[in-house]
């Protein structure tokens, strides 16, 4: 079992082995091993490496990853406006603009102007990115199984609701302008 603790004068959190732990000292103020991660670095890796064990298990698919966040985000969010996509995903307007290019290309996306601002683009998913949706659906669902290995389905619900709670904490403590990005664009 793994105790999340903090060093005294710190803000860097560490993971330790519960079987280390001391009893008669505080968790949460306990020496660190110098040698542990830090709980922003192992979230950092274990983010970094889903996202590479997910491209090499859609490998045969033809997209990049980018693209099939375009496509999982527009399956949520259809209609929405080409910078506020970008705003979400956090790349350049140019960037995205780039990837729907080419998904639109691939006859997977379209492109529709806003009913009041010819500026404005909207992006729809098209029907032959359906059948791909499920695929990366599969994708997903393949890859999560092969990080969560040797987790009880207790313990998976239990880091799902540690990370949900994380997240709701972050987004509060960001602002209101990192709320609006979150929610703006539901």
């Amino acid at each position: 079992m793994l105790m999340l603790c903090r060093t005294q004068g710190s803000d860097d959190i560490y993971l330790y082995n519960a079987k280390s732990y001391r009893p008669g000292t505080d968790p949460m103020t306990a020496m660190p091993d110098p040698t542990a991660p830090t709980l922003g670095f192992l979230l950092n890796d274990v983010a970094r490496l889903l996202r590479k064990r997910f491209e090499q298990n859609a490998g045969a698919s033809g997209l990049t990853r980018a693209q099939w966040q375009v496509l999982a985000y527009l399956s949520h969010a259809e209609g929405i406006s080409q910078g506020g996509l970008a705003d979400i995903l956090e790349v350049e307007p140019i960037t995205l603009a780039r990837q729907v290019d080419r998904l639109e290309a691939a006859d997977l996306v379209e492109r529709r102007p806003h009913p009041s601002d010819r500026r404005i683009k909207r992006l729809y998913l098209r029907p032959a990115a359906l059948p791909i949706l499920g695929e990366m659906r599969a994708v997903g669902e393949a890859t999560r199984a092969e990080a969560l290995a040797g987790l009880s389905e207790e313990d998976r619900e239990r880091l799902g609701e540690l990370l949900s709670t994380m997240k709701n904490n972050l987004v509060q403590l960001c602002g209101t302008s990192c709320r609006q990005k979150e929610l703006a664009h539901d």
